[in-house]
């Protein structure tokens, strides 16, 4: 098994790109080194030395800490814009409606083909569907910004534990990495051998792209269904990928999809819905968890092969 934190040159030759000749930094060393990046080190740095918890529990902890306090309140903001669009779903239908039959009756009135006719339909149903945003301040685009925040924290961490692993940081750190695991990961520079990590990773990422995947209850669009399999792949292609990066990478992302589970699983409570202000909707459960268990088994039951 190749031990990344035993060969930084190979990662550096890897991560270097079209300027790497000659020995000049490619863009994953430039990132490695950036102000965020070191933000981040010196974050971890200080949360280890103020809990004086092994580096194991100090990475879970962070991950725990960031997710916490920085993506769910965004996670909920998401739930809210969610429940809000959901709500607008009678009102455009019964506008789509009405603008149909007064296009249709322009339509016959100046002669309009069948193609000019459907223009016009579309072109007037987009103005209407954005003033609508507009109106109850609910823009499908703002539903992405969990994704724009959580990703970029995401990529600085896993570099500032590549830093300390591969000892970019120091050779102390990498020396306390090199014995702060617990179990079959005790060394947190080496892959995990046994890829119970990785796949666990995978496994967890999964469910929360299906749970997510289960709780929409609007009619699903063909980019939606995209961006879905899209998740699922990334889920599987990260199984490889935590296999070959430092034990302490793979645990932090492990530790975060596990706190992004649970935030997902929150989410679902009625109570913790109305304790963060999200409208109700008329795809509310009174049972939630009963409902999502029951979609998960529809989805992948077999027993209609079997009929």
């Amino acid at each position: 098994m190749w031990r990344l934190a035993r060969a930084p040159a190979a990662l550096a030759a890897a991560g270097a790109g079209p300027g790497g000749r000659g020995g000049a930094e490619g863009w994953y060393e430039w990132a490695a080194r950036s102000a965020p990046v070191h933000w981040a080190e010196s974050g971890l740095a200080a949360l280890q030395e103020a809990t004086g918890l092994p580096w194991w529990a100090a990475i879970a902890g962070g991950a725990a800490v960031l997710r916490t306090a920085v993506t769910l309140p965004l996670a909920a903001q998401q739930g809210r814009l969610l429940a809000k669009l959901e709500n607008l779903q009678p009102e455009i239908k019964e506008l789509a409606q009405r603008l149909r039959y007064e296009v249709s009756v322009r339509g016959k009135q100046l002669g309009w083909s069948e193609k000019v006719a459907r223009l016009h339909f579309a072109r007037n149903m987009r103005r209407i569907v954005t003033e609508l945003y507009i109106r109850d301040n609910c823009h499908p685009f703002k539903a992405t910004l969990l994704l724009w925040v959580q990703v970029p924290m995401w990529v600085c961490v896993s570099l500032a534990l590549r830093n300390c692993s591969v000892g970019a940081r120091s050779s102390a750190v990498q020396e306390q990495f090199s014995s702060g695991g617990a179990l079959w990961f005790t060394d947190l520079t080496a892959p995990d051998s046994t890829w119970i990590l990785p796949v666990s990773l995978g496994l967890v990422n999964l469910l929360v792209v299906e749970i997510f995947a289960s709780q929409t209850k609007m009619p699903v669009s063909r980019l939606q269904k995209l961006v879905t399999n899209f998740f699922r792949t990334v889920s599987v292609v990260m199984i490889p990928v935590a296999a070959t990066v430092p034990s302490s990478m793979a645990l932090y992302w492990l530790s975060s999809s596990l706190v992004g589970l649970s935030h997902n699983l929150l989410l679902r409570s009625p109570a913790f819905r109305r304790l963060c202000r999200i409208p109700r909707t008329t795809s509310d459960s009174a049972t939630p968890y009963r409902d999502m268990l029951a979609a998960l088994a529809t989805k992948y039951s077999f027993k209609k092969q079997h009929l």
